[in-house]
């Protein structure tokens, strides 16, 4: 039995008949990674994905280096997991940041499964390495690639899609492309970012004076004022804003009359049990 998916190359948009494809069965699908020892280890993807922590395991594959590019390689110090997830592009960076900013997130990784599959049009078996791991709290999963930008996805890009899209469906699993953020966003965030760490939270022992100053929405430089010395201040209020103890509106420049007001209430939703896991 043959799955026929018609892809959209991006998350929430319509999708586009000309990237039609047969796909094969996703039991039919097989998933290769690292295991203890370190040597690759293939197993059928559907009993892979019930058994394996992925979010665990090193990238299966070394990212490429490209002469003449700009952007190579790195690492981001994820305040999820309290360690660092490589990455390959500028584009990758910035969803491993933004996964890493939502308190739903338990686990990140980069590239630890690659998917086997045998082609029901060429016959062939063909592969595909999704960037970038991400558990959830609730046990869900996300493998997702992060394309440079929004414009549709090659052929050989959109048929993975369609492959990876039924094969991570089929155990709970979602895949998607991240369409990289607003420049503006991307901007924010990166800046919040800088005070991701733990040691922001209670910096001085201003952590309860800073989520006090914003019981009722006011301007960002009012509030740190008001919490104590703002130099001191700013790096919790920053450090509250990434975590979502604190928000506001970062469709916007981030700055002193910028409105943050208070977040949701809950550990989760706070992030207080995962930084407490990272630390």
């Amino acid at each position: 039995m043959e799955h026929v998916i018609i892809d959209s190359s991006q998350d929430g948009l319509p999708a586009v008949a000309s990237r039609a494809g047969r796909v094969p069965e996703p039991g039919a699908v097989e998933a290769e990674f690292a295991g203890a020892d370190g040597t690759l280890v293939q197993r059928r993807w559907a009993g892979a994905a019930v058994a394996v922590r992925f979010e665990q395991l090193p990238p299966v594959a070394p990212f490429p280096v490209v002469p003449g590019r700009r952007w190579g390689p790195g690492w981001w110090w994820s305040a999820t997991t309290g360690g660092h997830v490589m990455h390959g592009s500028q584009a990758m960076c910035t969803q491993l940041m933004l996964l890493d900013r939502d308190p739903r997130v338990v686990g990140l990784s980069a590239r630890p499964v690659r998917l086997i599959w045998r082609d029901p049009d060429s016959g062939r078996d063909l592969t595909w390495v999704p960037q970038v791991f991400a558990r959830y709290a609730d046990g869900r999963a996300l493998l997702a690639d992060c394309p440079a930008s929004s414009k549709p996805a090659g052929e050989r890009a959109a048929r993975a899609a369609a492959v990876l899209g039924a094969a991570c469906a089929a155990v709970g699993f979602t895949y998607r492309r991240l369409v990289p953020p607003e420049q503006v966003v991307a901007a924010n965030v990166r800046w919040l970012a800088g005070y991701r760490h733990p040691r922001y939270r209670d910096a001085g022992g201003l952590g309860k004076a800073v989520l006090e100053a914003f019981t009722s929405p006011r301007a960002l430089m009012a509030g740190a004022a008001a919490a104590g010395e703002v130099l001191s201040a700013l790096p919790v209020l920053y450090h509250a804003l990434w975590s979502g103890r604190l928000t506001a509106d970062l469709t916007r420049p981030l700055g002193g009359h910028t409105l943050v007001g208070p977040g949701p209430s809950g550990p989760v939703a706070d992030g207080s049990e995962r930084e407490q896991q990272a630390h």
